[in-house]
């Protein structure tokens, strides 16, 4: 962000200074962690779920922030350099707009139940080659971390790269509201968070608000090879851009390769060679390649940029660790994301592999249909031949008679109500060259399992160089 003057905030906000020596004083960062307050920055004091920034006001100061930015209700109880205002999240909010509205990159929306971060972090390097631009911070989808990943725009900026996160509906539209994206993404739609939401089609209506917000300039882009969004199309006031493998799409991928850590395909006289993992993330890739292309990058300098594309951590990303491939994809977790998980375990190829071993976490927030899309991810697994199933939380059993069902015996699968137990029986079952993927929702913490991994492989290095390992089963 550039320098702005503490008066900019006062317009903008409609707050009112309390003893601040001068409205003209600079700043050019803004902070709602008083931990990483650096002197001169602002600190915007938000109430979440665990804490109140407010609470942290003194801590900030102490760290010479230039103010802080604080609700007229909790004026009193607060002493220092102050900008007050009548609710610091709307505030925040009409800052980051006008912030927005200052500059000329072009804002691109991502939103989805699935595949946002990926898709957001590709249109990233595919863009990047040729123009200069910043993409949402981590994982700021939401009305407080989109508005602070808009204030890293600066003049220099060619484009903007916004994933938008929502758990009811209206949300996409009040973010759409904050970023005024032109270009829109959906990546997919499918049950996620319905314990929030309530129904698929309170989702989907939802999902849709991206669409319905881009202005006639704009367009969208849709993975075409799904019914249920090319039937969302309607919804936006500008062009649709289809992209997907069937002859209908605009943005047609051909000739698909699936290895270990690669996607390969050819499109628009371009071969294109991705380092990421799985057929899911065709669509993903192919939208990013639909926007470049209308904003008039070469197909050639997409295909470069795409190569250097790093998935964000705990989102599909390959590492060997010790004698053992994994697959990590402990971010988070929902039906969409974990089929897509399991038809990867069982397509990819790696040189000598071992052992099959899906490791899966609870789906939370699944509300009435938890114990019916569990039992399908079990059903999934076993139709898809893989050798070991380990499942740990209230769901588990779930999964296991899924499993059961569809043909899996009792012997290849493991489920357990917690992480220790599970591990215990990893440990039994684990051989060299076995490949793994893990995945879970965010509250299952299913990254323990990779440090387990990491910290078993260092303590029993000189076993598996020899060979002494053996199966405990």
């Amino acid at each position: 962000m550039e320098r702005l003057s503490l008066q900019d905030l006062v317009q903008v906000t409609g707050g009112r200074l309390r003893d601040v020596d001068s409205a003209d004083a600079e700043f050019d960062r803004i902070s709602i962690d008083s931990r990483e307050i650096r002197p001169g920055d602002v600190f915007w004091a938000l109430k979440g779920e665990n804490h109140d920034g407010h609470d942290f006001t003194k801590e900030a100061l102490e760290r010479n922030a230039r103010l802080c930015v604080i609700s007229a209700d909790r004026a009193d109880s607060v002493s220092g350099a102050s900008l007050i205002v009548d609710e610091t999240l709307p505030a925040l909010g009409r800052f980051a707009r006008w912030h927005r509205d200052r500059f000329d990159a072009l804002v691109i929306g991502v939103t989805g139940s699935v595949g946002k971060t990926t898709t957001r972090e590709l249109i990233y390097a595919a863009l990047s080659g040729q123009y200069q631009g910043i993409r949402s911070r981590k994982n700021f989808n939401n009305l407080i971390g989109l508005p602070l990943s808009l204030l890293d725009l600066d003049p220099s900026h060619e484009f903007a790269v916004m994933e938008m996160g929502a758990s009811q509906i209206g949300d996409i539209r009040e973010l759409c509201d904050l970023a005024r994206p032109e270009v829109g993404v959906v990546t997919a739609i499918g049950p996620a968070h319905l314990q929030s939401f309530g129904s698929l089609d309170a989702i989907i209506q939802t999902k849709g608000e991206l669409l319905e917000q881009l202005p006639s300039t704009g367009f969208a882009v849709l993975p075409g090879d799904d019914t249920l969004l090319r039937q969302m199309a309607d919804r936006a006031p500008c062009p649709v851009i289809f992209v997907g493998q069937n002859d209908d799409n605009r943005i047609q991928a051909r000739h698909l390769e699936v290895h270990a850590g690669s996607l390969r395909f050819h499109c628009e006289g371009q071969d294109f060679d991705i380092p990421v993992n799985g057929r899911h993330t065709l669509s993903n890739a192919l939208c990013a390649i639909a926007i470049g292309l209308e904003i008039g990058v070469s197909a050639q300098n997409l295909a470069s940029g795409l190569t250097k594309f790093t998935p964000a951590p705990g989102r599909g990303g390959m590492v060997q660790i010790g004698p053992w491939t994994v697959i990590d994809d402990t971010y988070n977790a929902s039906p969409l994301s974990v089929a897509a998980s399991c038809r990867l375990l069982n397509e990819i190829v790696v040189p000598g592999i071992g052992q099959r071993l899906l490791v899966l976490g609870d789906m939370r927030e699944l509300g009435p249909t938890a114990v019916f899309e569990h039992e399908r991810i079990g059903n999934l697994a076993a139709e898809l031949r893989v050798d070991r199933l380990l499942v740990c939380g209230e769901y588990a059993g779930d999964v296991a008679r899924g499993a059961k069902r569809s043909g899996m015996k009792a012997h290849q699968i493991a489920a357990t109500n917690d992480t220790e137990t599970l591990l215990a029986i990893l440990d039994c079952w684990l051989e060299p060259c076995d490949l793994l993927l893990v995945k879970g929702s965010r509250s299952t913490q299913m990254e323990r399992v990779i440090d387990w991994l990491k910290s078993h492989a260092e303590l029993h290095q000189g076993l598996y160089s020899t060979g002494q390992h053996r199966n405990c089963a």
